[in-house]
């Protein structure tokens, strides 16, 4: 179940419509859907340091997602995030190695380690890089931070309550700018809610496990299939909706 909607936030319905209506355009009329993963260790697929798992992180699960839904698309999922980065440094080359690809959608994901910037630092350059995307005509959607087990538990430690407070923020700038949000962290606490440990999601102190990244997944992959839930009836939509009858946990 992915979170519900945050007042001010871009109308999932409506957001990405004119992406997916490319999205389920046949050959030979359709183009590339670029999409770009910026960020840090997460979606560059860090599991247990210094290891690397690309397939199995959120950005190559959100391709897979995609194809079951949208069988026609040429997808490009190109991701840009390394391991060890800030926002500060990601808006740093947010020009040369980002918007050079021309996404179509950019996901922007620095929450954990933007605690070592702080909130005003991180601030803005979250804006620096939304508005960027937005005089492109780029739609974006942030995500809140993953989980970590630094500073978790009861009462909590001040290293998670600087993550709570990175993941209002970034709640706080989707609203405010209109763009999409994927809470992950949210995702992670209600999986945790039910009595789970946070250990099921993790495969080292702070990078998800797959079933992390896979409730990732299931915070991004709405803003794309909630345009064929509103009503679209193309033949894209259709061939989407027969290819994801078992496809669990999305709408």
């Amino acid at each position: 179940m992915e979170s519900p909607p945050v007042s001010g936030l871009a109308d999932r319905r409506t957001y990405l419509a004119q992406v997916v209506k490319e999205l389920q355009v046949p050959w030979p009329g359709n183009r590339h859907i670029h999409l770009v993963a910026h960020g840090h260790s997460v979606p560059a697929g860090y599991f247990a340091t210094p290891v690397l798992q690309p397939f199995q992180a959120y950005p190559h699960l959100l391709h897979e997602g995609l194809r079951t839904w949208f069988p026609f698309a040429a997808i490009n999922i190109i991701v840009t995030a390394m391991g060890g980065e800030n926002s500060v440094q990601g808006v740093a080359r947010l020009e040369s190695q980002v918007l050079c690809h021309r996404p179509d959608v950019l996901l922007i994901d620095y929450g954990l380690n933007d605690r070592g910037v702080g909130l005003e630092a991180a601030r803005q350059a979250w804006e620096a890089m939304i508005g960027a995307a937005r005089e492109r005509s780029i739609k974006v959607i942030l995500l809140t931070p993953t989980a970590d087990l630094r500073g978790y538990g009861e009462p909590p430690g001040e290293s998670w309550v600087q993550l709570e407070q990175h993941a209002a923020q970034i709640r706080d700038l989707a609203a405010r700018h209109q763009v999409g949000l994927a809470d992950s962290f949210a995702a992670f606490a209600r999986y945790t809610a039910s009595g789970a440990p946070l250990s099921d999601l993790l495969s080292h102190v702070n990078h998800p496990s797959r079933r992390g990244h896979e409730l990732v997944v299931g915070e991004l992959l709405p803003w794309f299939t909630s345009c064929l839930a509103a009503g679209d009836t193309g033949a894209g939509a259709r061939s989407a909706r027969a290819g994801c009858d078992g496809l669990s946990g999305h709408p």
